[in-house]
């Protein structure tokens, strides 16, 4: 027998036993009920109280004229609970002959800062990526051709990503609140 209560929907386990291995849900089990606490989801991601769609967030990204390809994942993080990251494939044919004189700088073919300025009509600041790594050709695809968020975000933006090079962090300054008291 099950009841929803508050969202949550508790259940007696045995019935739903085999179903919950299955399913990509977040439970947890007290006794002999399962407690649903929602569904685990990799294009959603959770940042500073925003659920955020990751695939509005690829199909602008995707939309600039110098981007092949790109995923955007959550990203583990202690202040807003996760961080919008990107991994992009830059196009082999730079539709501009300045790309990297506008877009880059002595170390990186395209900046944080660059995209995220290119972004700021099309997406709320919320949604703006944070996190940038640039891959050299195409992203990783199965066999089928999918590429595994599963796999490669964390793969792209390990544990630590604020040491490696390759990852580029936005390190946004607020503005301060003049009119507040202290």
């Amino acid at each position: 027998m099950a009841t929803i209560e508050r969202a949550i929907v508790c259940a007696e386990a045995p019935p739903l036993h085999k179903n919950i291995a299955n399913m990509k849900t977040v439970a947890r089990r007290e006794g002999k009920f399962y407690w649903i606490v929602g569904r685990a989801s990799l294009d959603i991601i959770k940042s500073g109280g925003y659920k955020i769609s990751a695939l509005d967030i690829e199909r602008e990204v995707l939309a600039l004229p110098y981007i092949s390809e790109v995923i955007a994942v959550g990203v583990p993080d202690d202040e807003f609970g996760q961080r919008v990251a990107v991994a992009v494939s830059i196009l082999q044919d730079d539709p501009e002959p300045d790309f990297a004189e506008t877009h880059g700088d002595e170390t990186h073919t395209l900046t944080l800062q660059a995209l995220r300025s290119d972004l700021r009509s099309r997406l709320a600041g919320y949604k703006m990526p944070t996190l940038l790594r640039i891959v050299d050709g195409d992203l990783p695809k199965t066999a089928s051709g999918k590429v595994v968020k599963k796999l490669l975000g964390p793969q792209f933006f390990p544990e630590g990503y604020q040491n490696d090079p390759a990852v580029q962090v936005w390190r946004g300054t607020r503005a301060p609140n003049i009119g507040s008291k202290l």
